[in-house]
């Protein structure tokens, strides 16, 4: 078992039924209508109601950032790689991001935030040096997380290989990059790969992608953080479905990929 605490992480747990709940603890000092709102949601979904000293739930989470809630529920389950692709995409191309060991876990809860903002069919993980699924990082994500599917393999440069053999392109964020994000076409099936805090891509996962692609930056520092990174291109890949796609000045993808001896 594992905490969960905010009233956002712990009200949209309950709403998504994605998990068991053991039992939630509400701060007997708190008095308001959106705490109620969530007893009685508790009530509604018959999960157990305890009423503790705020210093008690401050030790269960281990911060007072709390919000007067802190369930104790079951972890997060996550899928297989393959589950994950299997999924119905509805007939629209599909999106995933994968993360190459982002190890904060309050970028990953925003990046989870932002994948299920622009629906994301999921979010690829790495088994080690990677953030956990941790209350911090499901704090972060507002809730986000309890709806965004999530698989961990642990090869990240295999799993990339086994989503171009169902026909998704990989293209990796890099300062480096020769194409601007803006300038790519994201109307196909795709997954963004964003690497880790500060060092980036992983030099084997860049092979692995068909593009890497970067974010004009007009100030002095070089790049944006990872997680504002991540929300910025999943945004774009999101605006060009809705738009039709963008021009670019690449010849036909399956032209390209073969010419670049990548698949």
């Amino acid at each position: 078992m594992e905490v969960l605490y905010g009233l956002h992480p712990v009200e949209e747990a309950l709403r998504a039924g994605s998990r068991r709940f053991d039992h939630v603890c509400i701060a007997r000092e708190r008095h308001d209508q959106r705490l109620q709102s969530l007893v009685d949601e508790c009530r509604k979904a018959g999960v157990r109601l305890r009423f503790e000293p705020r210093e008690h739930l401050t030790r269960l989470a281990k911060t007072p950032g709390h919000q007067g809630v802190v369930a104790v529920v079951r972890e997060k389950a996550t899928l297989e790689l393959e589950d994950l692709l299997d999924a119905p995409s509805e007939g629209k191309p599909q999106l995933f991001l994968a993360l190459d060991g982002v190890e904060d876990p309050q970028n990953l809860g925003a990046l989870l935030r932002s994948a299920d903002g622009v629906g994301a069919d999921g979010v690829i993980l790495t088994e080690r040096r990677s953030a956990p699924l941790s209350a911090v990082a499901m704090k972060a994500s507002a809730g986000a997380a309890e709806y965004v599917p999530i698989a961990r393999v642990v090869n990240l440069s295999r799993a990339l290989e086994q989503m171009k053999e169902r026909n998704l392109w990989c293209v990796g964020l890099d300062e480096r990059g020769t194409l601007s994000y803006d300038e790519f076409d994201f109307t196909s099936n795709t997954v963004i790969v964003l690497g880790r805090e500060g060092a980036g891509l992983h030099d084997l996962v860049k092979r692995h992608c068909d593009h890497l692609l970067r974010i004009p930056m007009a100030g002095k520092v070089a790049s944006l953080n990872v997680s504002v990174a991540g929300a910025v291109v999943l945004y774009e890949a999101a605006r060009q479905r809705r738009a039709g796609g963008v021009k670019t000045a690449f010849p036909a993808k399956k032209k390209e990929r073969k010419g670049l001896g990548l698949s």
